[in-house]
């Protein structure tokens, strides 16, 4: 690994190696006002190449969110249209409502829910709205699954959730008939877009290891059973709110990630699974864990984060009382009522959608169809509290590039350069200050093929190969680095991930395990991007 301070000593040699010695002269910061795009040419020449081109520029960006709940879930309160008012306040563009499968649910909610999309469709023009569902996961945990289909989805969803979801099937426990059963399920969603009674179905397995239920292998078999539709994980839990100390939260976890092993846990995860760390997933936040022993394979296996809302921390809205057995006669609770009072002890405390979290995805063309490409693609990168404005990745190799869930193509012993920029925050988030990028993490690791043991949950190879820490004290300014991979011989990806620095492993560079009761989730920021893979021939 080599970590570089451009304020440091080693600060013109690192930007000579990085082509930038034309964009920093000494004493200067990284990137002064209006020169974003002085430091893109002068990259751009060092490389030889179009800037826009490398960084996929072609694409819009757009903030979003597929796991909220309303009140039409038997443990949230919010109405359809509060949701996306409030993720349009913070700036999502499209949402995706998933309230619980249950039988109350499927026998009383699926049509009203869908009548409330449609009408906050219309008073949100500019918002895209799915009508989804959180799939309880037979002999697993949680998922989203949303797709589309016109004037039955009411009736496509229902079908799915009678047939396929724990709470409806009595097949919540752990075991292989269970698991053969969401497999089925799975099938049952590629046959329909087959027959093209639905499009593009989508499934996202949420929280994955927040009770260790969703074994190594079930990922692998969800992935395989039905590629394309299965198509990833939450790196991150939504809750994150959940983590406040008292007095100004509820003392709980991040995502609520402060369980311990169960009856229907697999074994062989350790202690440490069950926590976040930095508000990020075991599996993505270990460097050559989980996620990394899924990319190594080679296959397509992307991340997203979401706010998983029920109820948002600060919100005056409450739900009214209610006799106890409401929900389960009507399959809706009362449209929530404001209390004039900030509601910092929320159950479930979460964030509105955009406002903590962010799921940004690269769309060719706006429109429901250009999210869903886009998702599909892995064109995606995520962030927690602001901490950037914009991140981008460029691999380039052999007269071609790649972004995010991009695949390039090179000959033996090619070289291979990875660019990556970011734009810093220049806005306050909701602590009320402007977040500060510490560090910028380049994380490469070996496609070494299918494994050989489906619980495989580790990548030996993979690894932090450089680190760039940019200037102190500039707000709102590109910050560039590239890396070069010369005499490439075998296929590999890599990854981006960035912090702002405050709490890391002692002595060391990764994130530290979240304490329970004491997570401010705004104390202890991170930023992912999803893989881009180089195929060597």
């Amino acid at each position: 690994m080599n970590t570089t301070d451009p304020g440091g000593v080693g600060r013109r040699g690192f930007f000579k190696r990085a082509g930038l010695v034309g964009a920093v002269a000494a004493g200067a910061p990284v990137l002064a006002s209006g020169q974003a795009d002085a430091m893109d040419l002068d990259l751009g020449l060092d490389l030889g190449i179009d800037l826009d081109w490398l960084f996929g520029r072609r694409y819009q960006w757009v903030v979003g969110d597929h796991h909220t709940h309303s009140q039409y879930s038997y443990d949230a309160m919010y109405t359809i249209d509060r949701i996306a008012a409030g993720a349009r306040e913070h700036g999502a563009k499209w949402i995706v409502f998933t309230d619980h499968g249950h039988a109350t649910h499927e026998k009383s909610s699926v049509e009203p829910t869908s009548r409330d999309v449609l009408a906050a469709q219309r008073r949100h023009p500019d918002l895209l709205l799915w009508q989804g569902m959180e799939w309880n996961v037979p002999g697993a945990e949680h998922a989203t699954l949303f797709f589309q289909a016109g004037r039955d989805q009411a009736n496509v969803l229902r079908e799915f959730e009678r047939g396929f979801d724990w709470r409806l099937t009595g097949s919540e426990s752990s075991s292989p008939e269970h698991e053969a059963l969401a497999l089925k399920g799975l099938r049952w969603l590629a046959e329909q877009e087959r027959t093209r009674r639905i499009h593009a179905p989508v499934v996202l397995i949420n929280h994955p290891l927040r009770n260790g239920r969703v074994s190594p292998h079930e990922l692998r078999n969800y992935r395989d059973t039905a590629p394309g539709i299965v198509i990833g994980m939450e790196g991150a839990p939504g809750a994150q709110a959940d983590g406040f100390p008292k007095p100004q939260g509820n003392g709980g976890a991040r995502g609520g990630y402060g369980n311990n092993p169960g009856g229907d846990s697999w074994p062989g995860f350790p202690t440490e699974a069950y926590r976040t760390f930095g508000g990020w997933d075991w599996t993505t936040a270990k460097v050559g864990g989980l996620w990394d022993s899924l990319l190594a394979e080679g296959k397509p296996w992307w991340i997203t984060t979401n706010s998983d809302s029920h109820y948002n921390r600060g919100d005056q809205l409450v739900r009214p009382s209610v006799p106890d057995g409401w929900y389960e006669q009507t399959g809706k609770y009362p449209d929530p009522v404001d209390s004039g009072v900030p509601q910092l002890s929320a159950p479930y405390a979460d964030f509105y959608p955009g406002e903590f979290s962010r799921t940004v995805v690269g769309v060719r063309r706006p429109g429901f169809e250009g999210v869903l490409e886009g998702l599909r693609a892995g064109r995606i990168w995520l962030s927690h509290g602001g901490l950037v404005q914009q991140l981008e990745v460029g691999v380039l190799g052999g007269g071609d590039c790649a972004t995010f869930g991009g695949r390039l193509r090179v000959r033996r012993g090619s070289t291979v350069t990875v660019v990556v920029s970011a734009v810093t925050a220049y806005r306050p988030n909701g602590s009320g200050s402007v977040p500060r990028l510490g560090r910028l993490d380049l994380i490469a690791g070996p496609v070494t093929g299918s494994a050989a043991d489906r619980d495989a949950m580790t990548a030996p190879g993979t690894r932090v190969v450089e680190s760039f820490t940019p200037s102190r004290g500039y707000a709102g300014r590109r910050v560039m680095f590239k890396h070069t991979f010369r005499n490439v011989r075998e296929p590999f990806y890599v990854r981006v991930r960035g912090t702002d620095g405050k709490r890391h492993v002692a002595g060391g560079i990764e994130p530290a395990m979240d304490v329970i009761g004491q997570a401010n989730p705004y104390e202890d920021l991170w930023l992912y991007g999803n893989p881009t893979f180089v195929d060597v021939h």
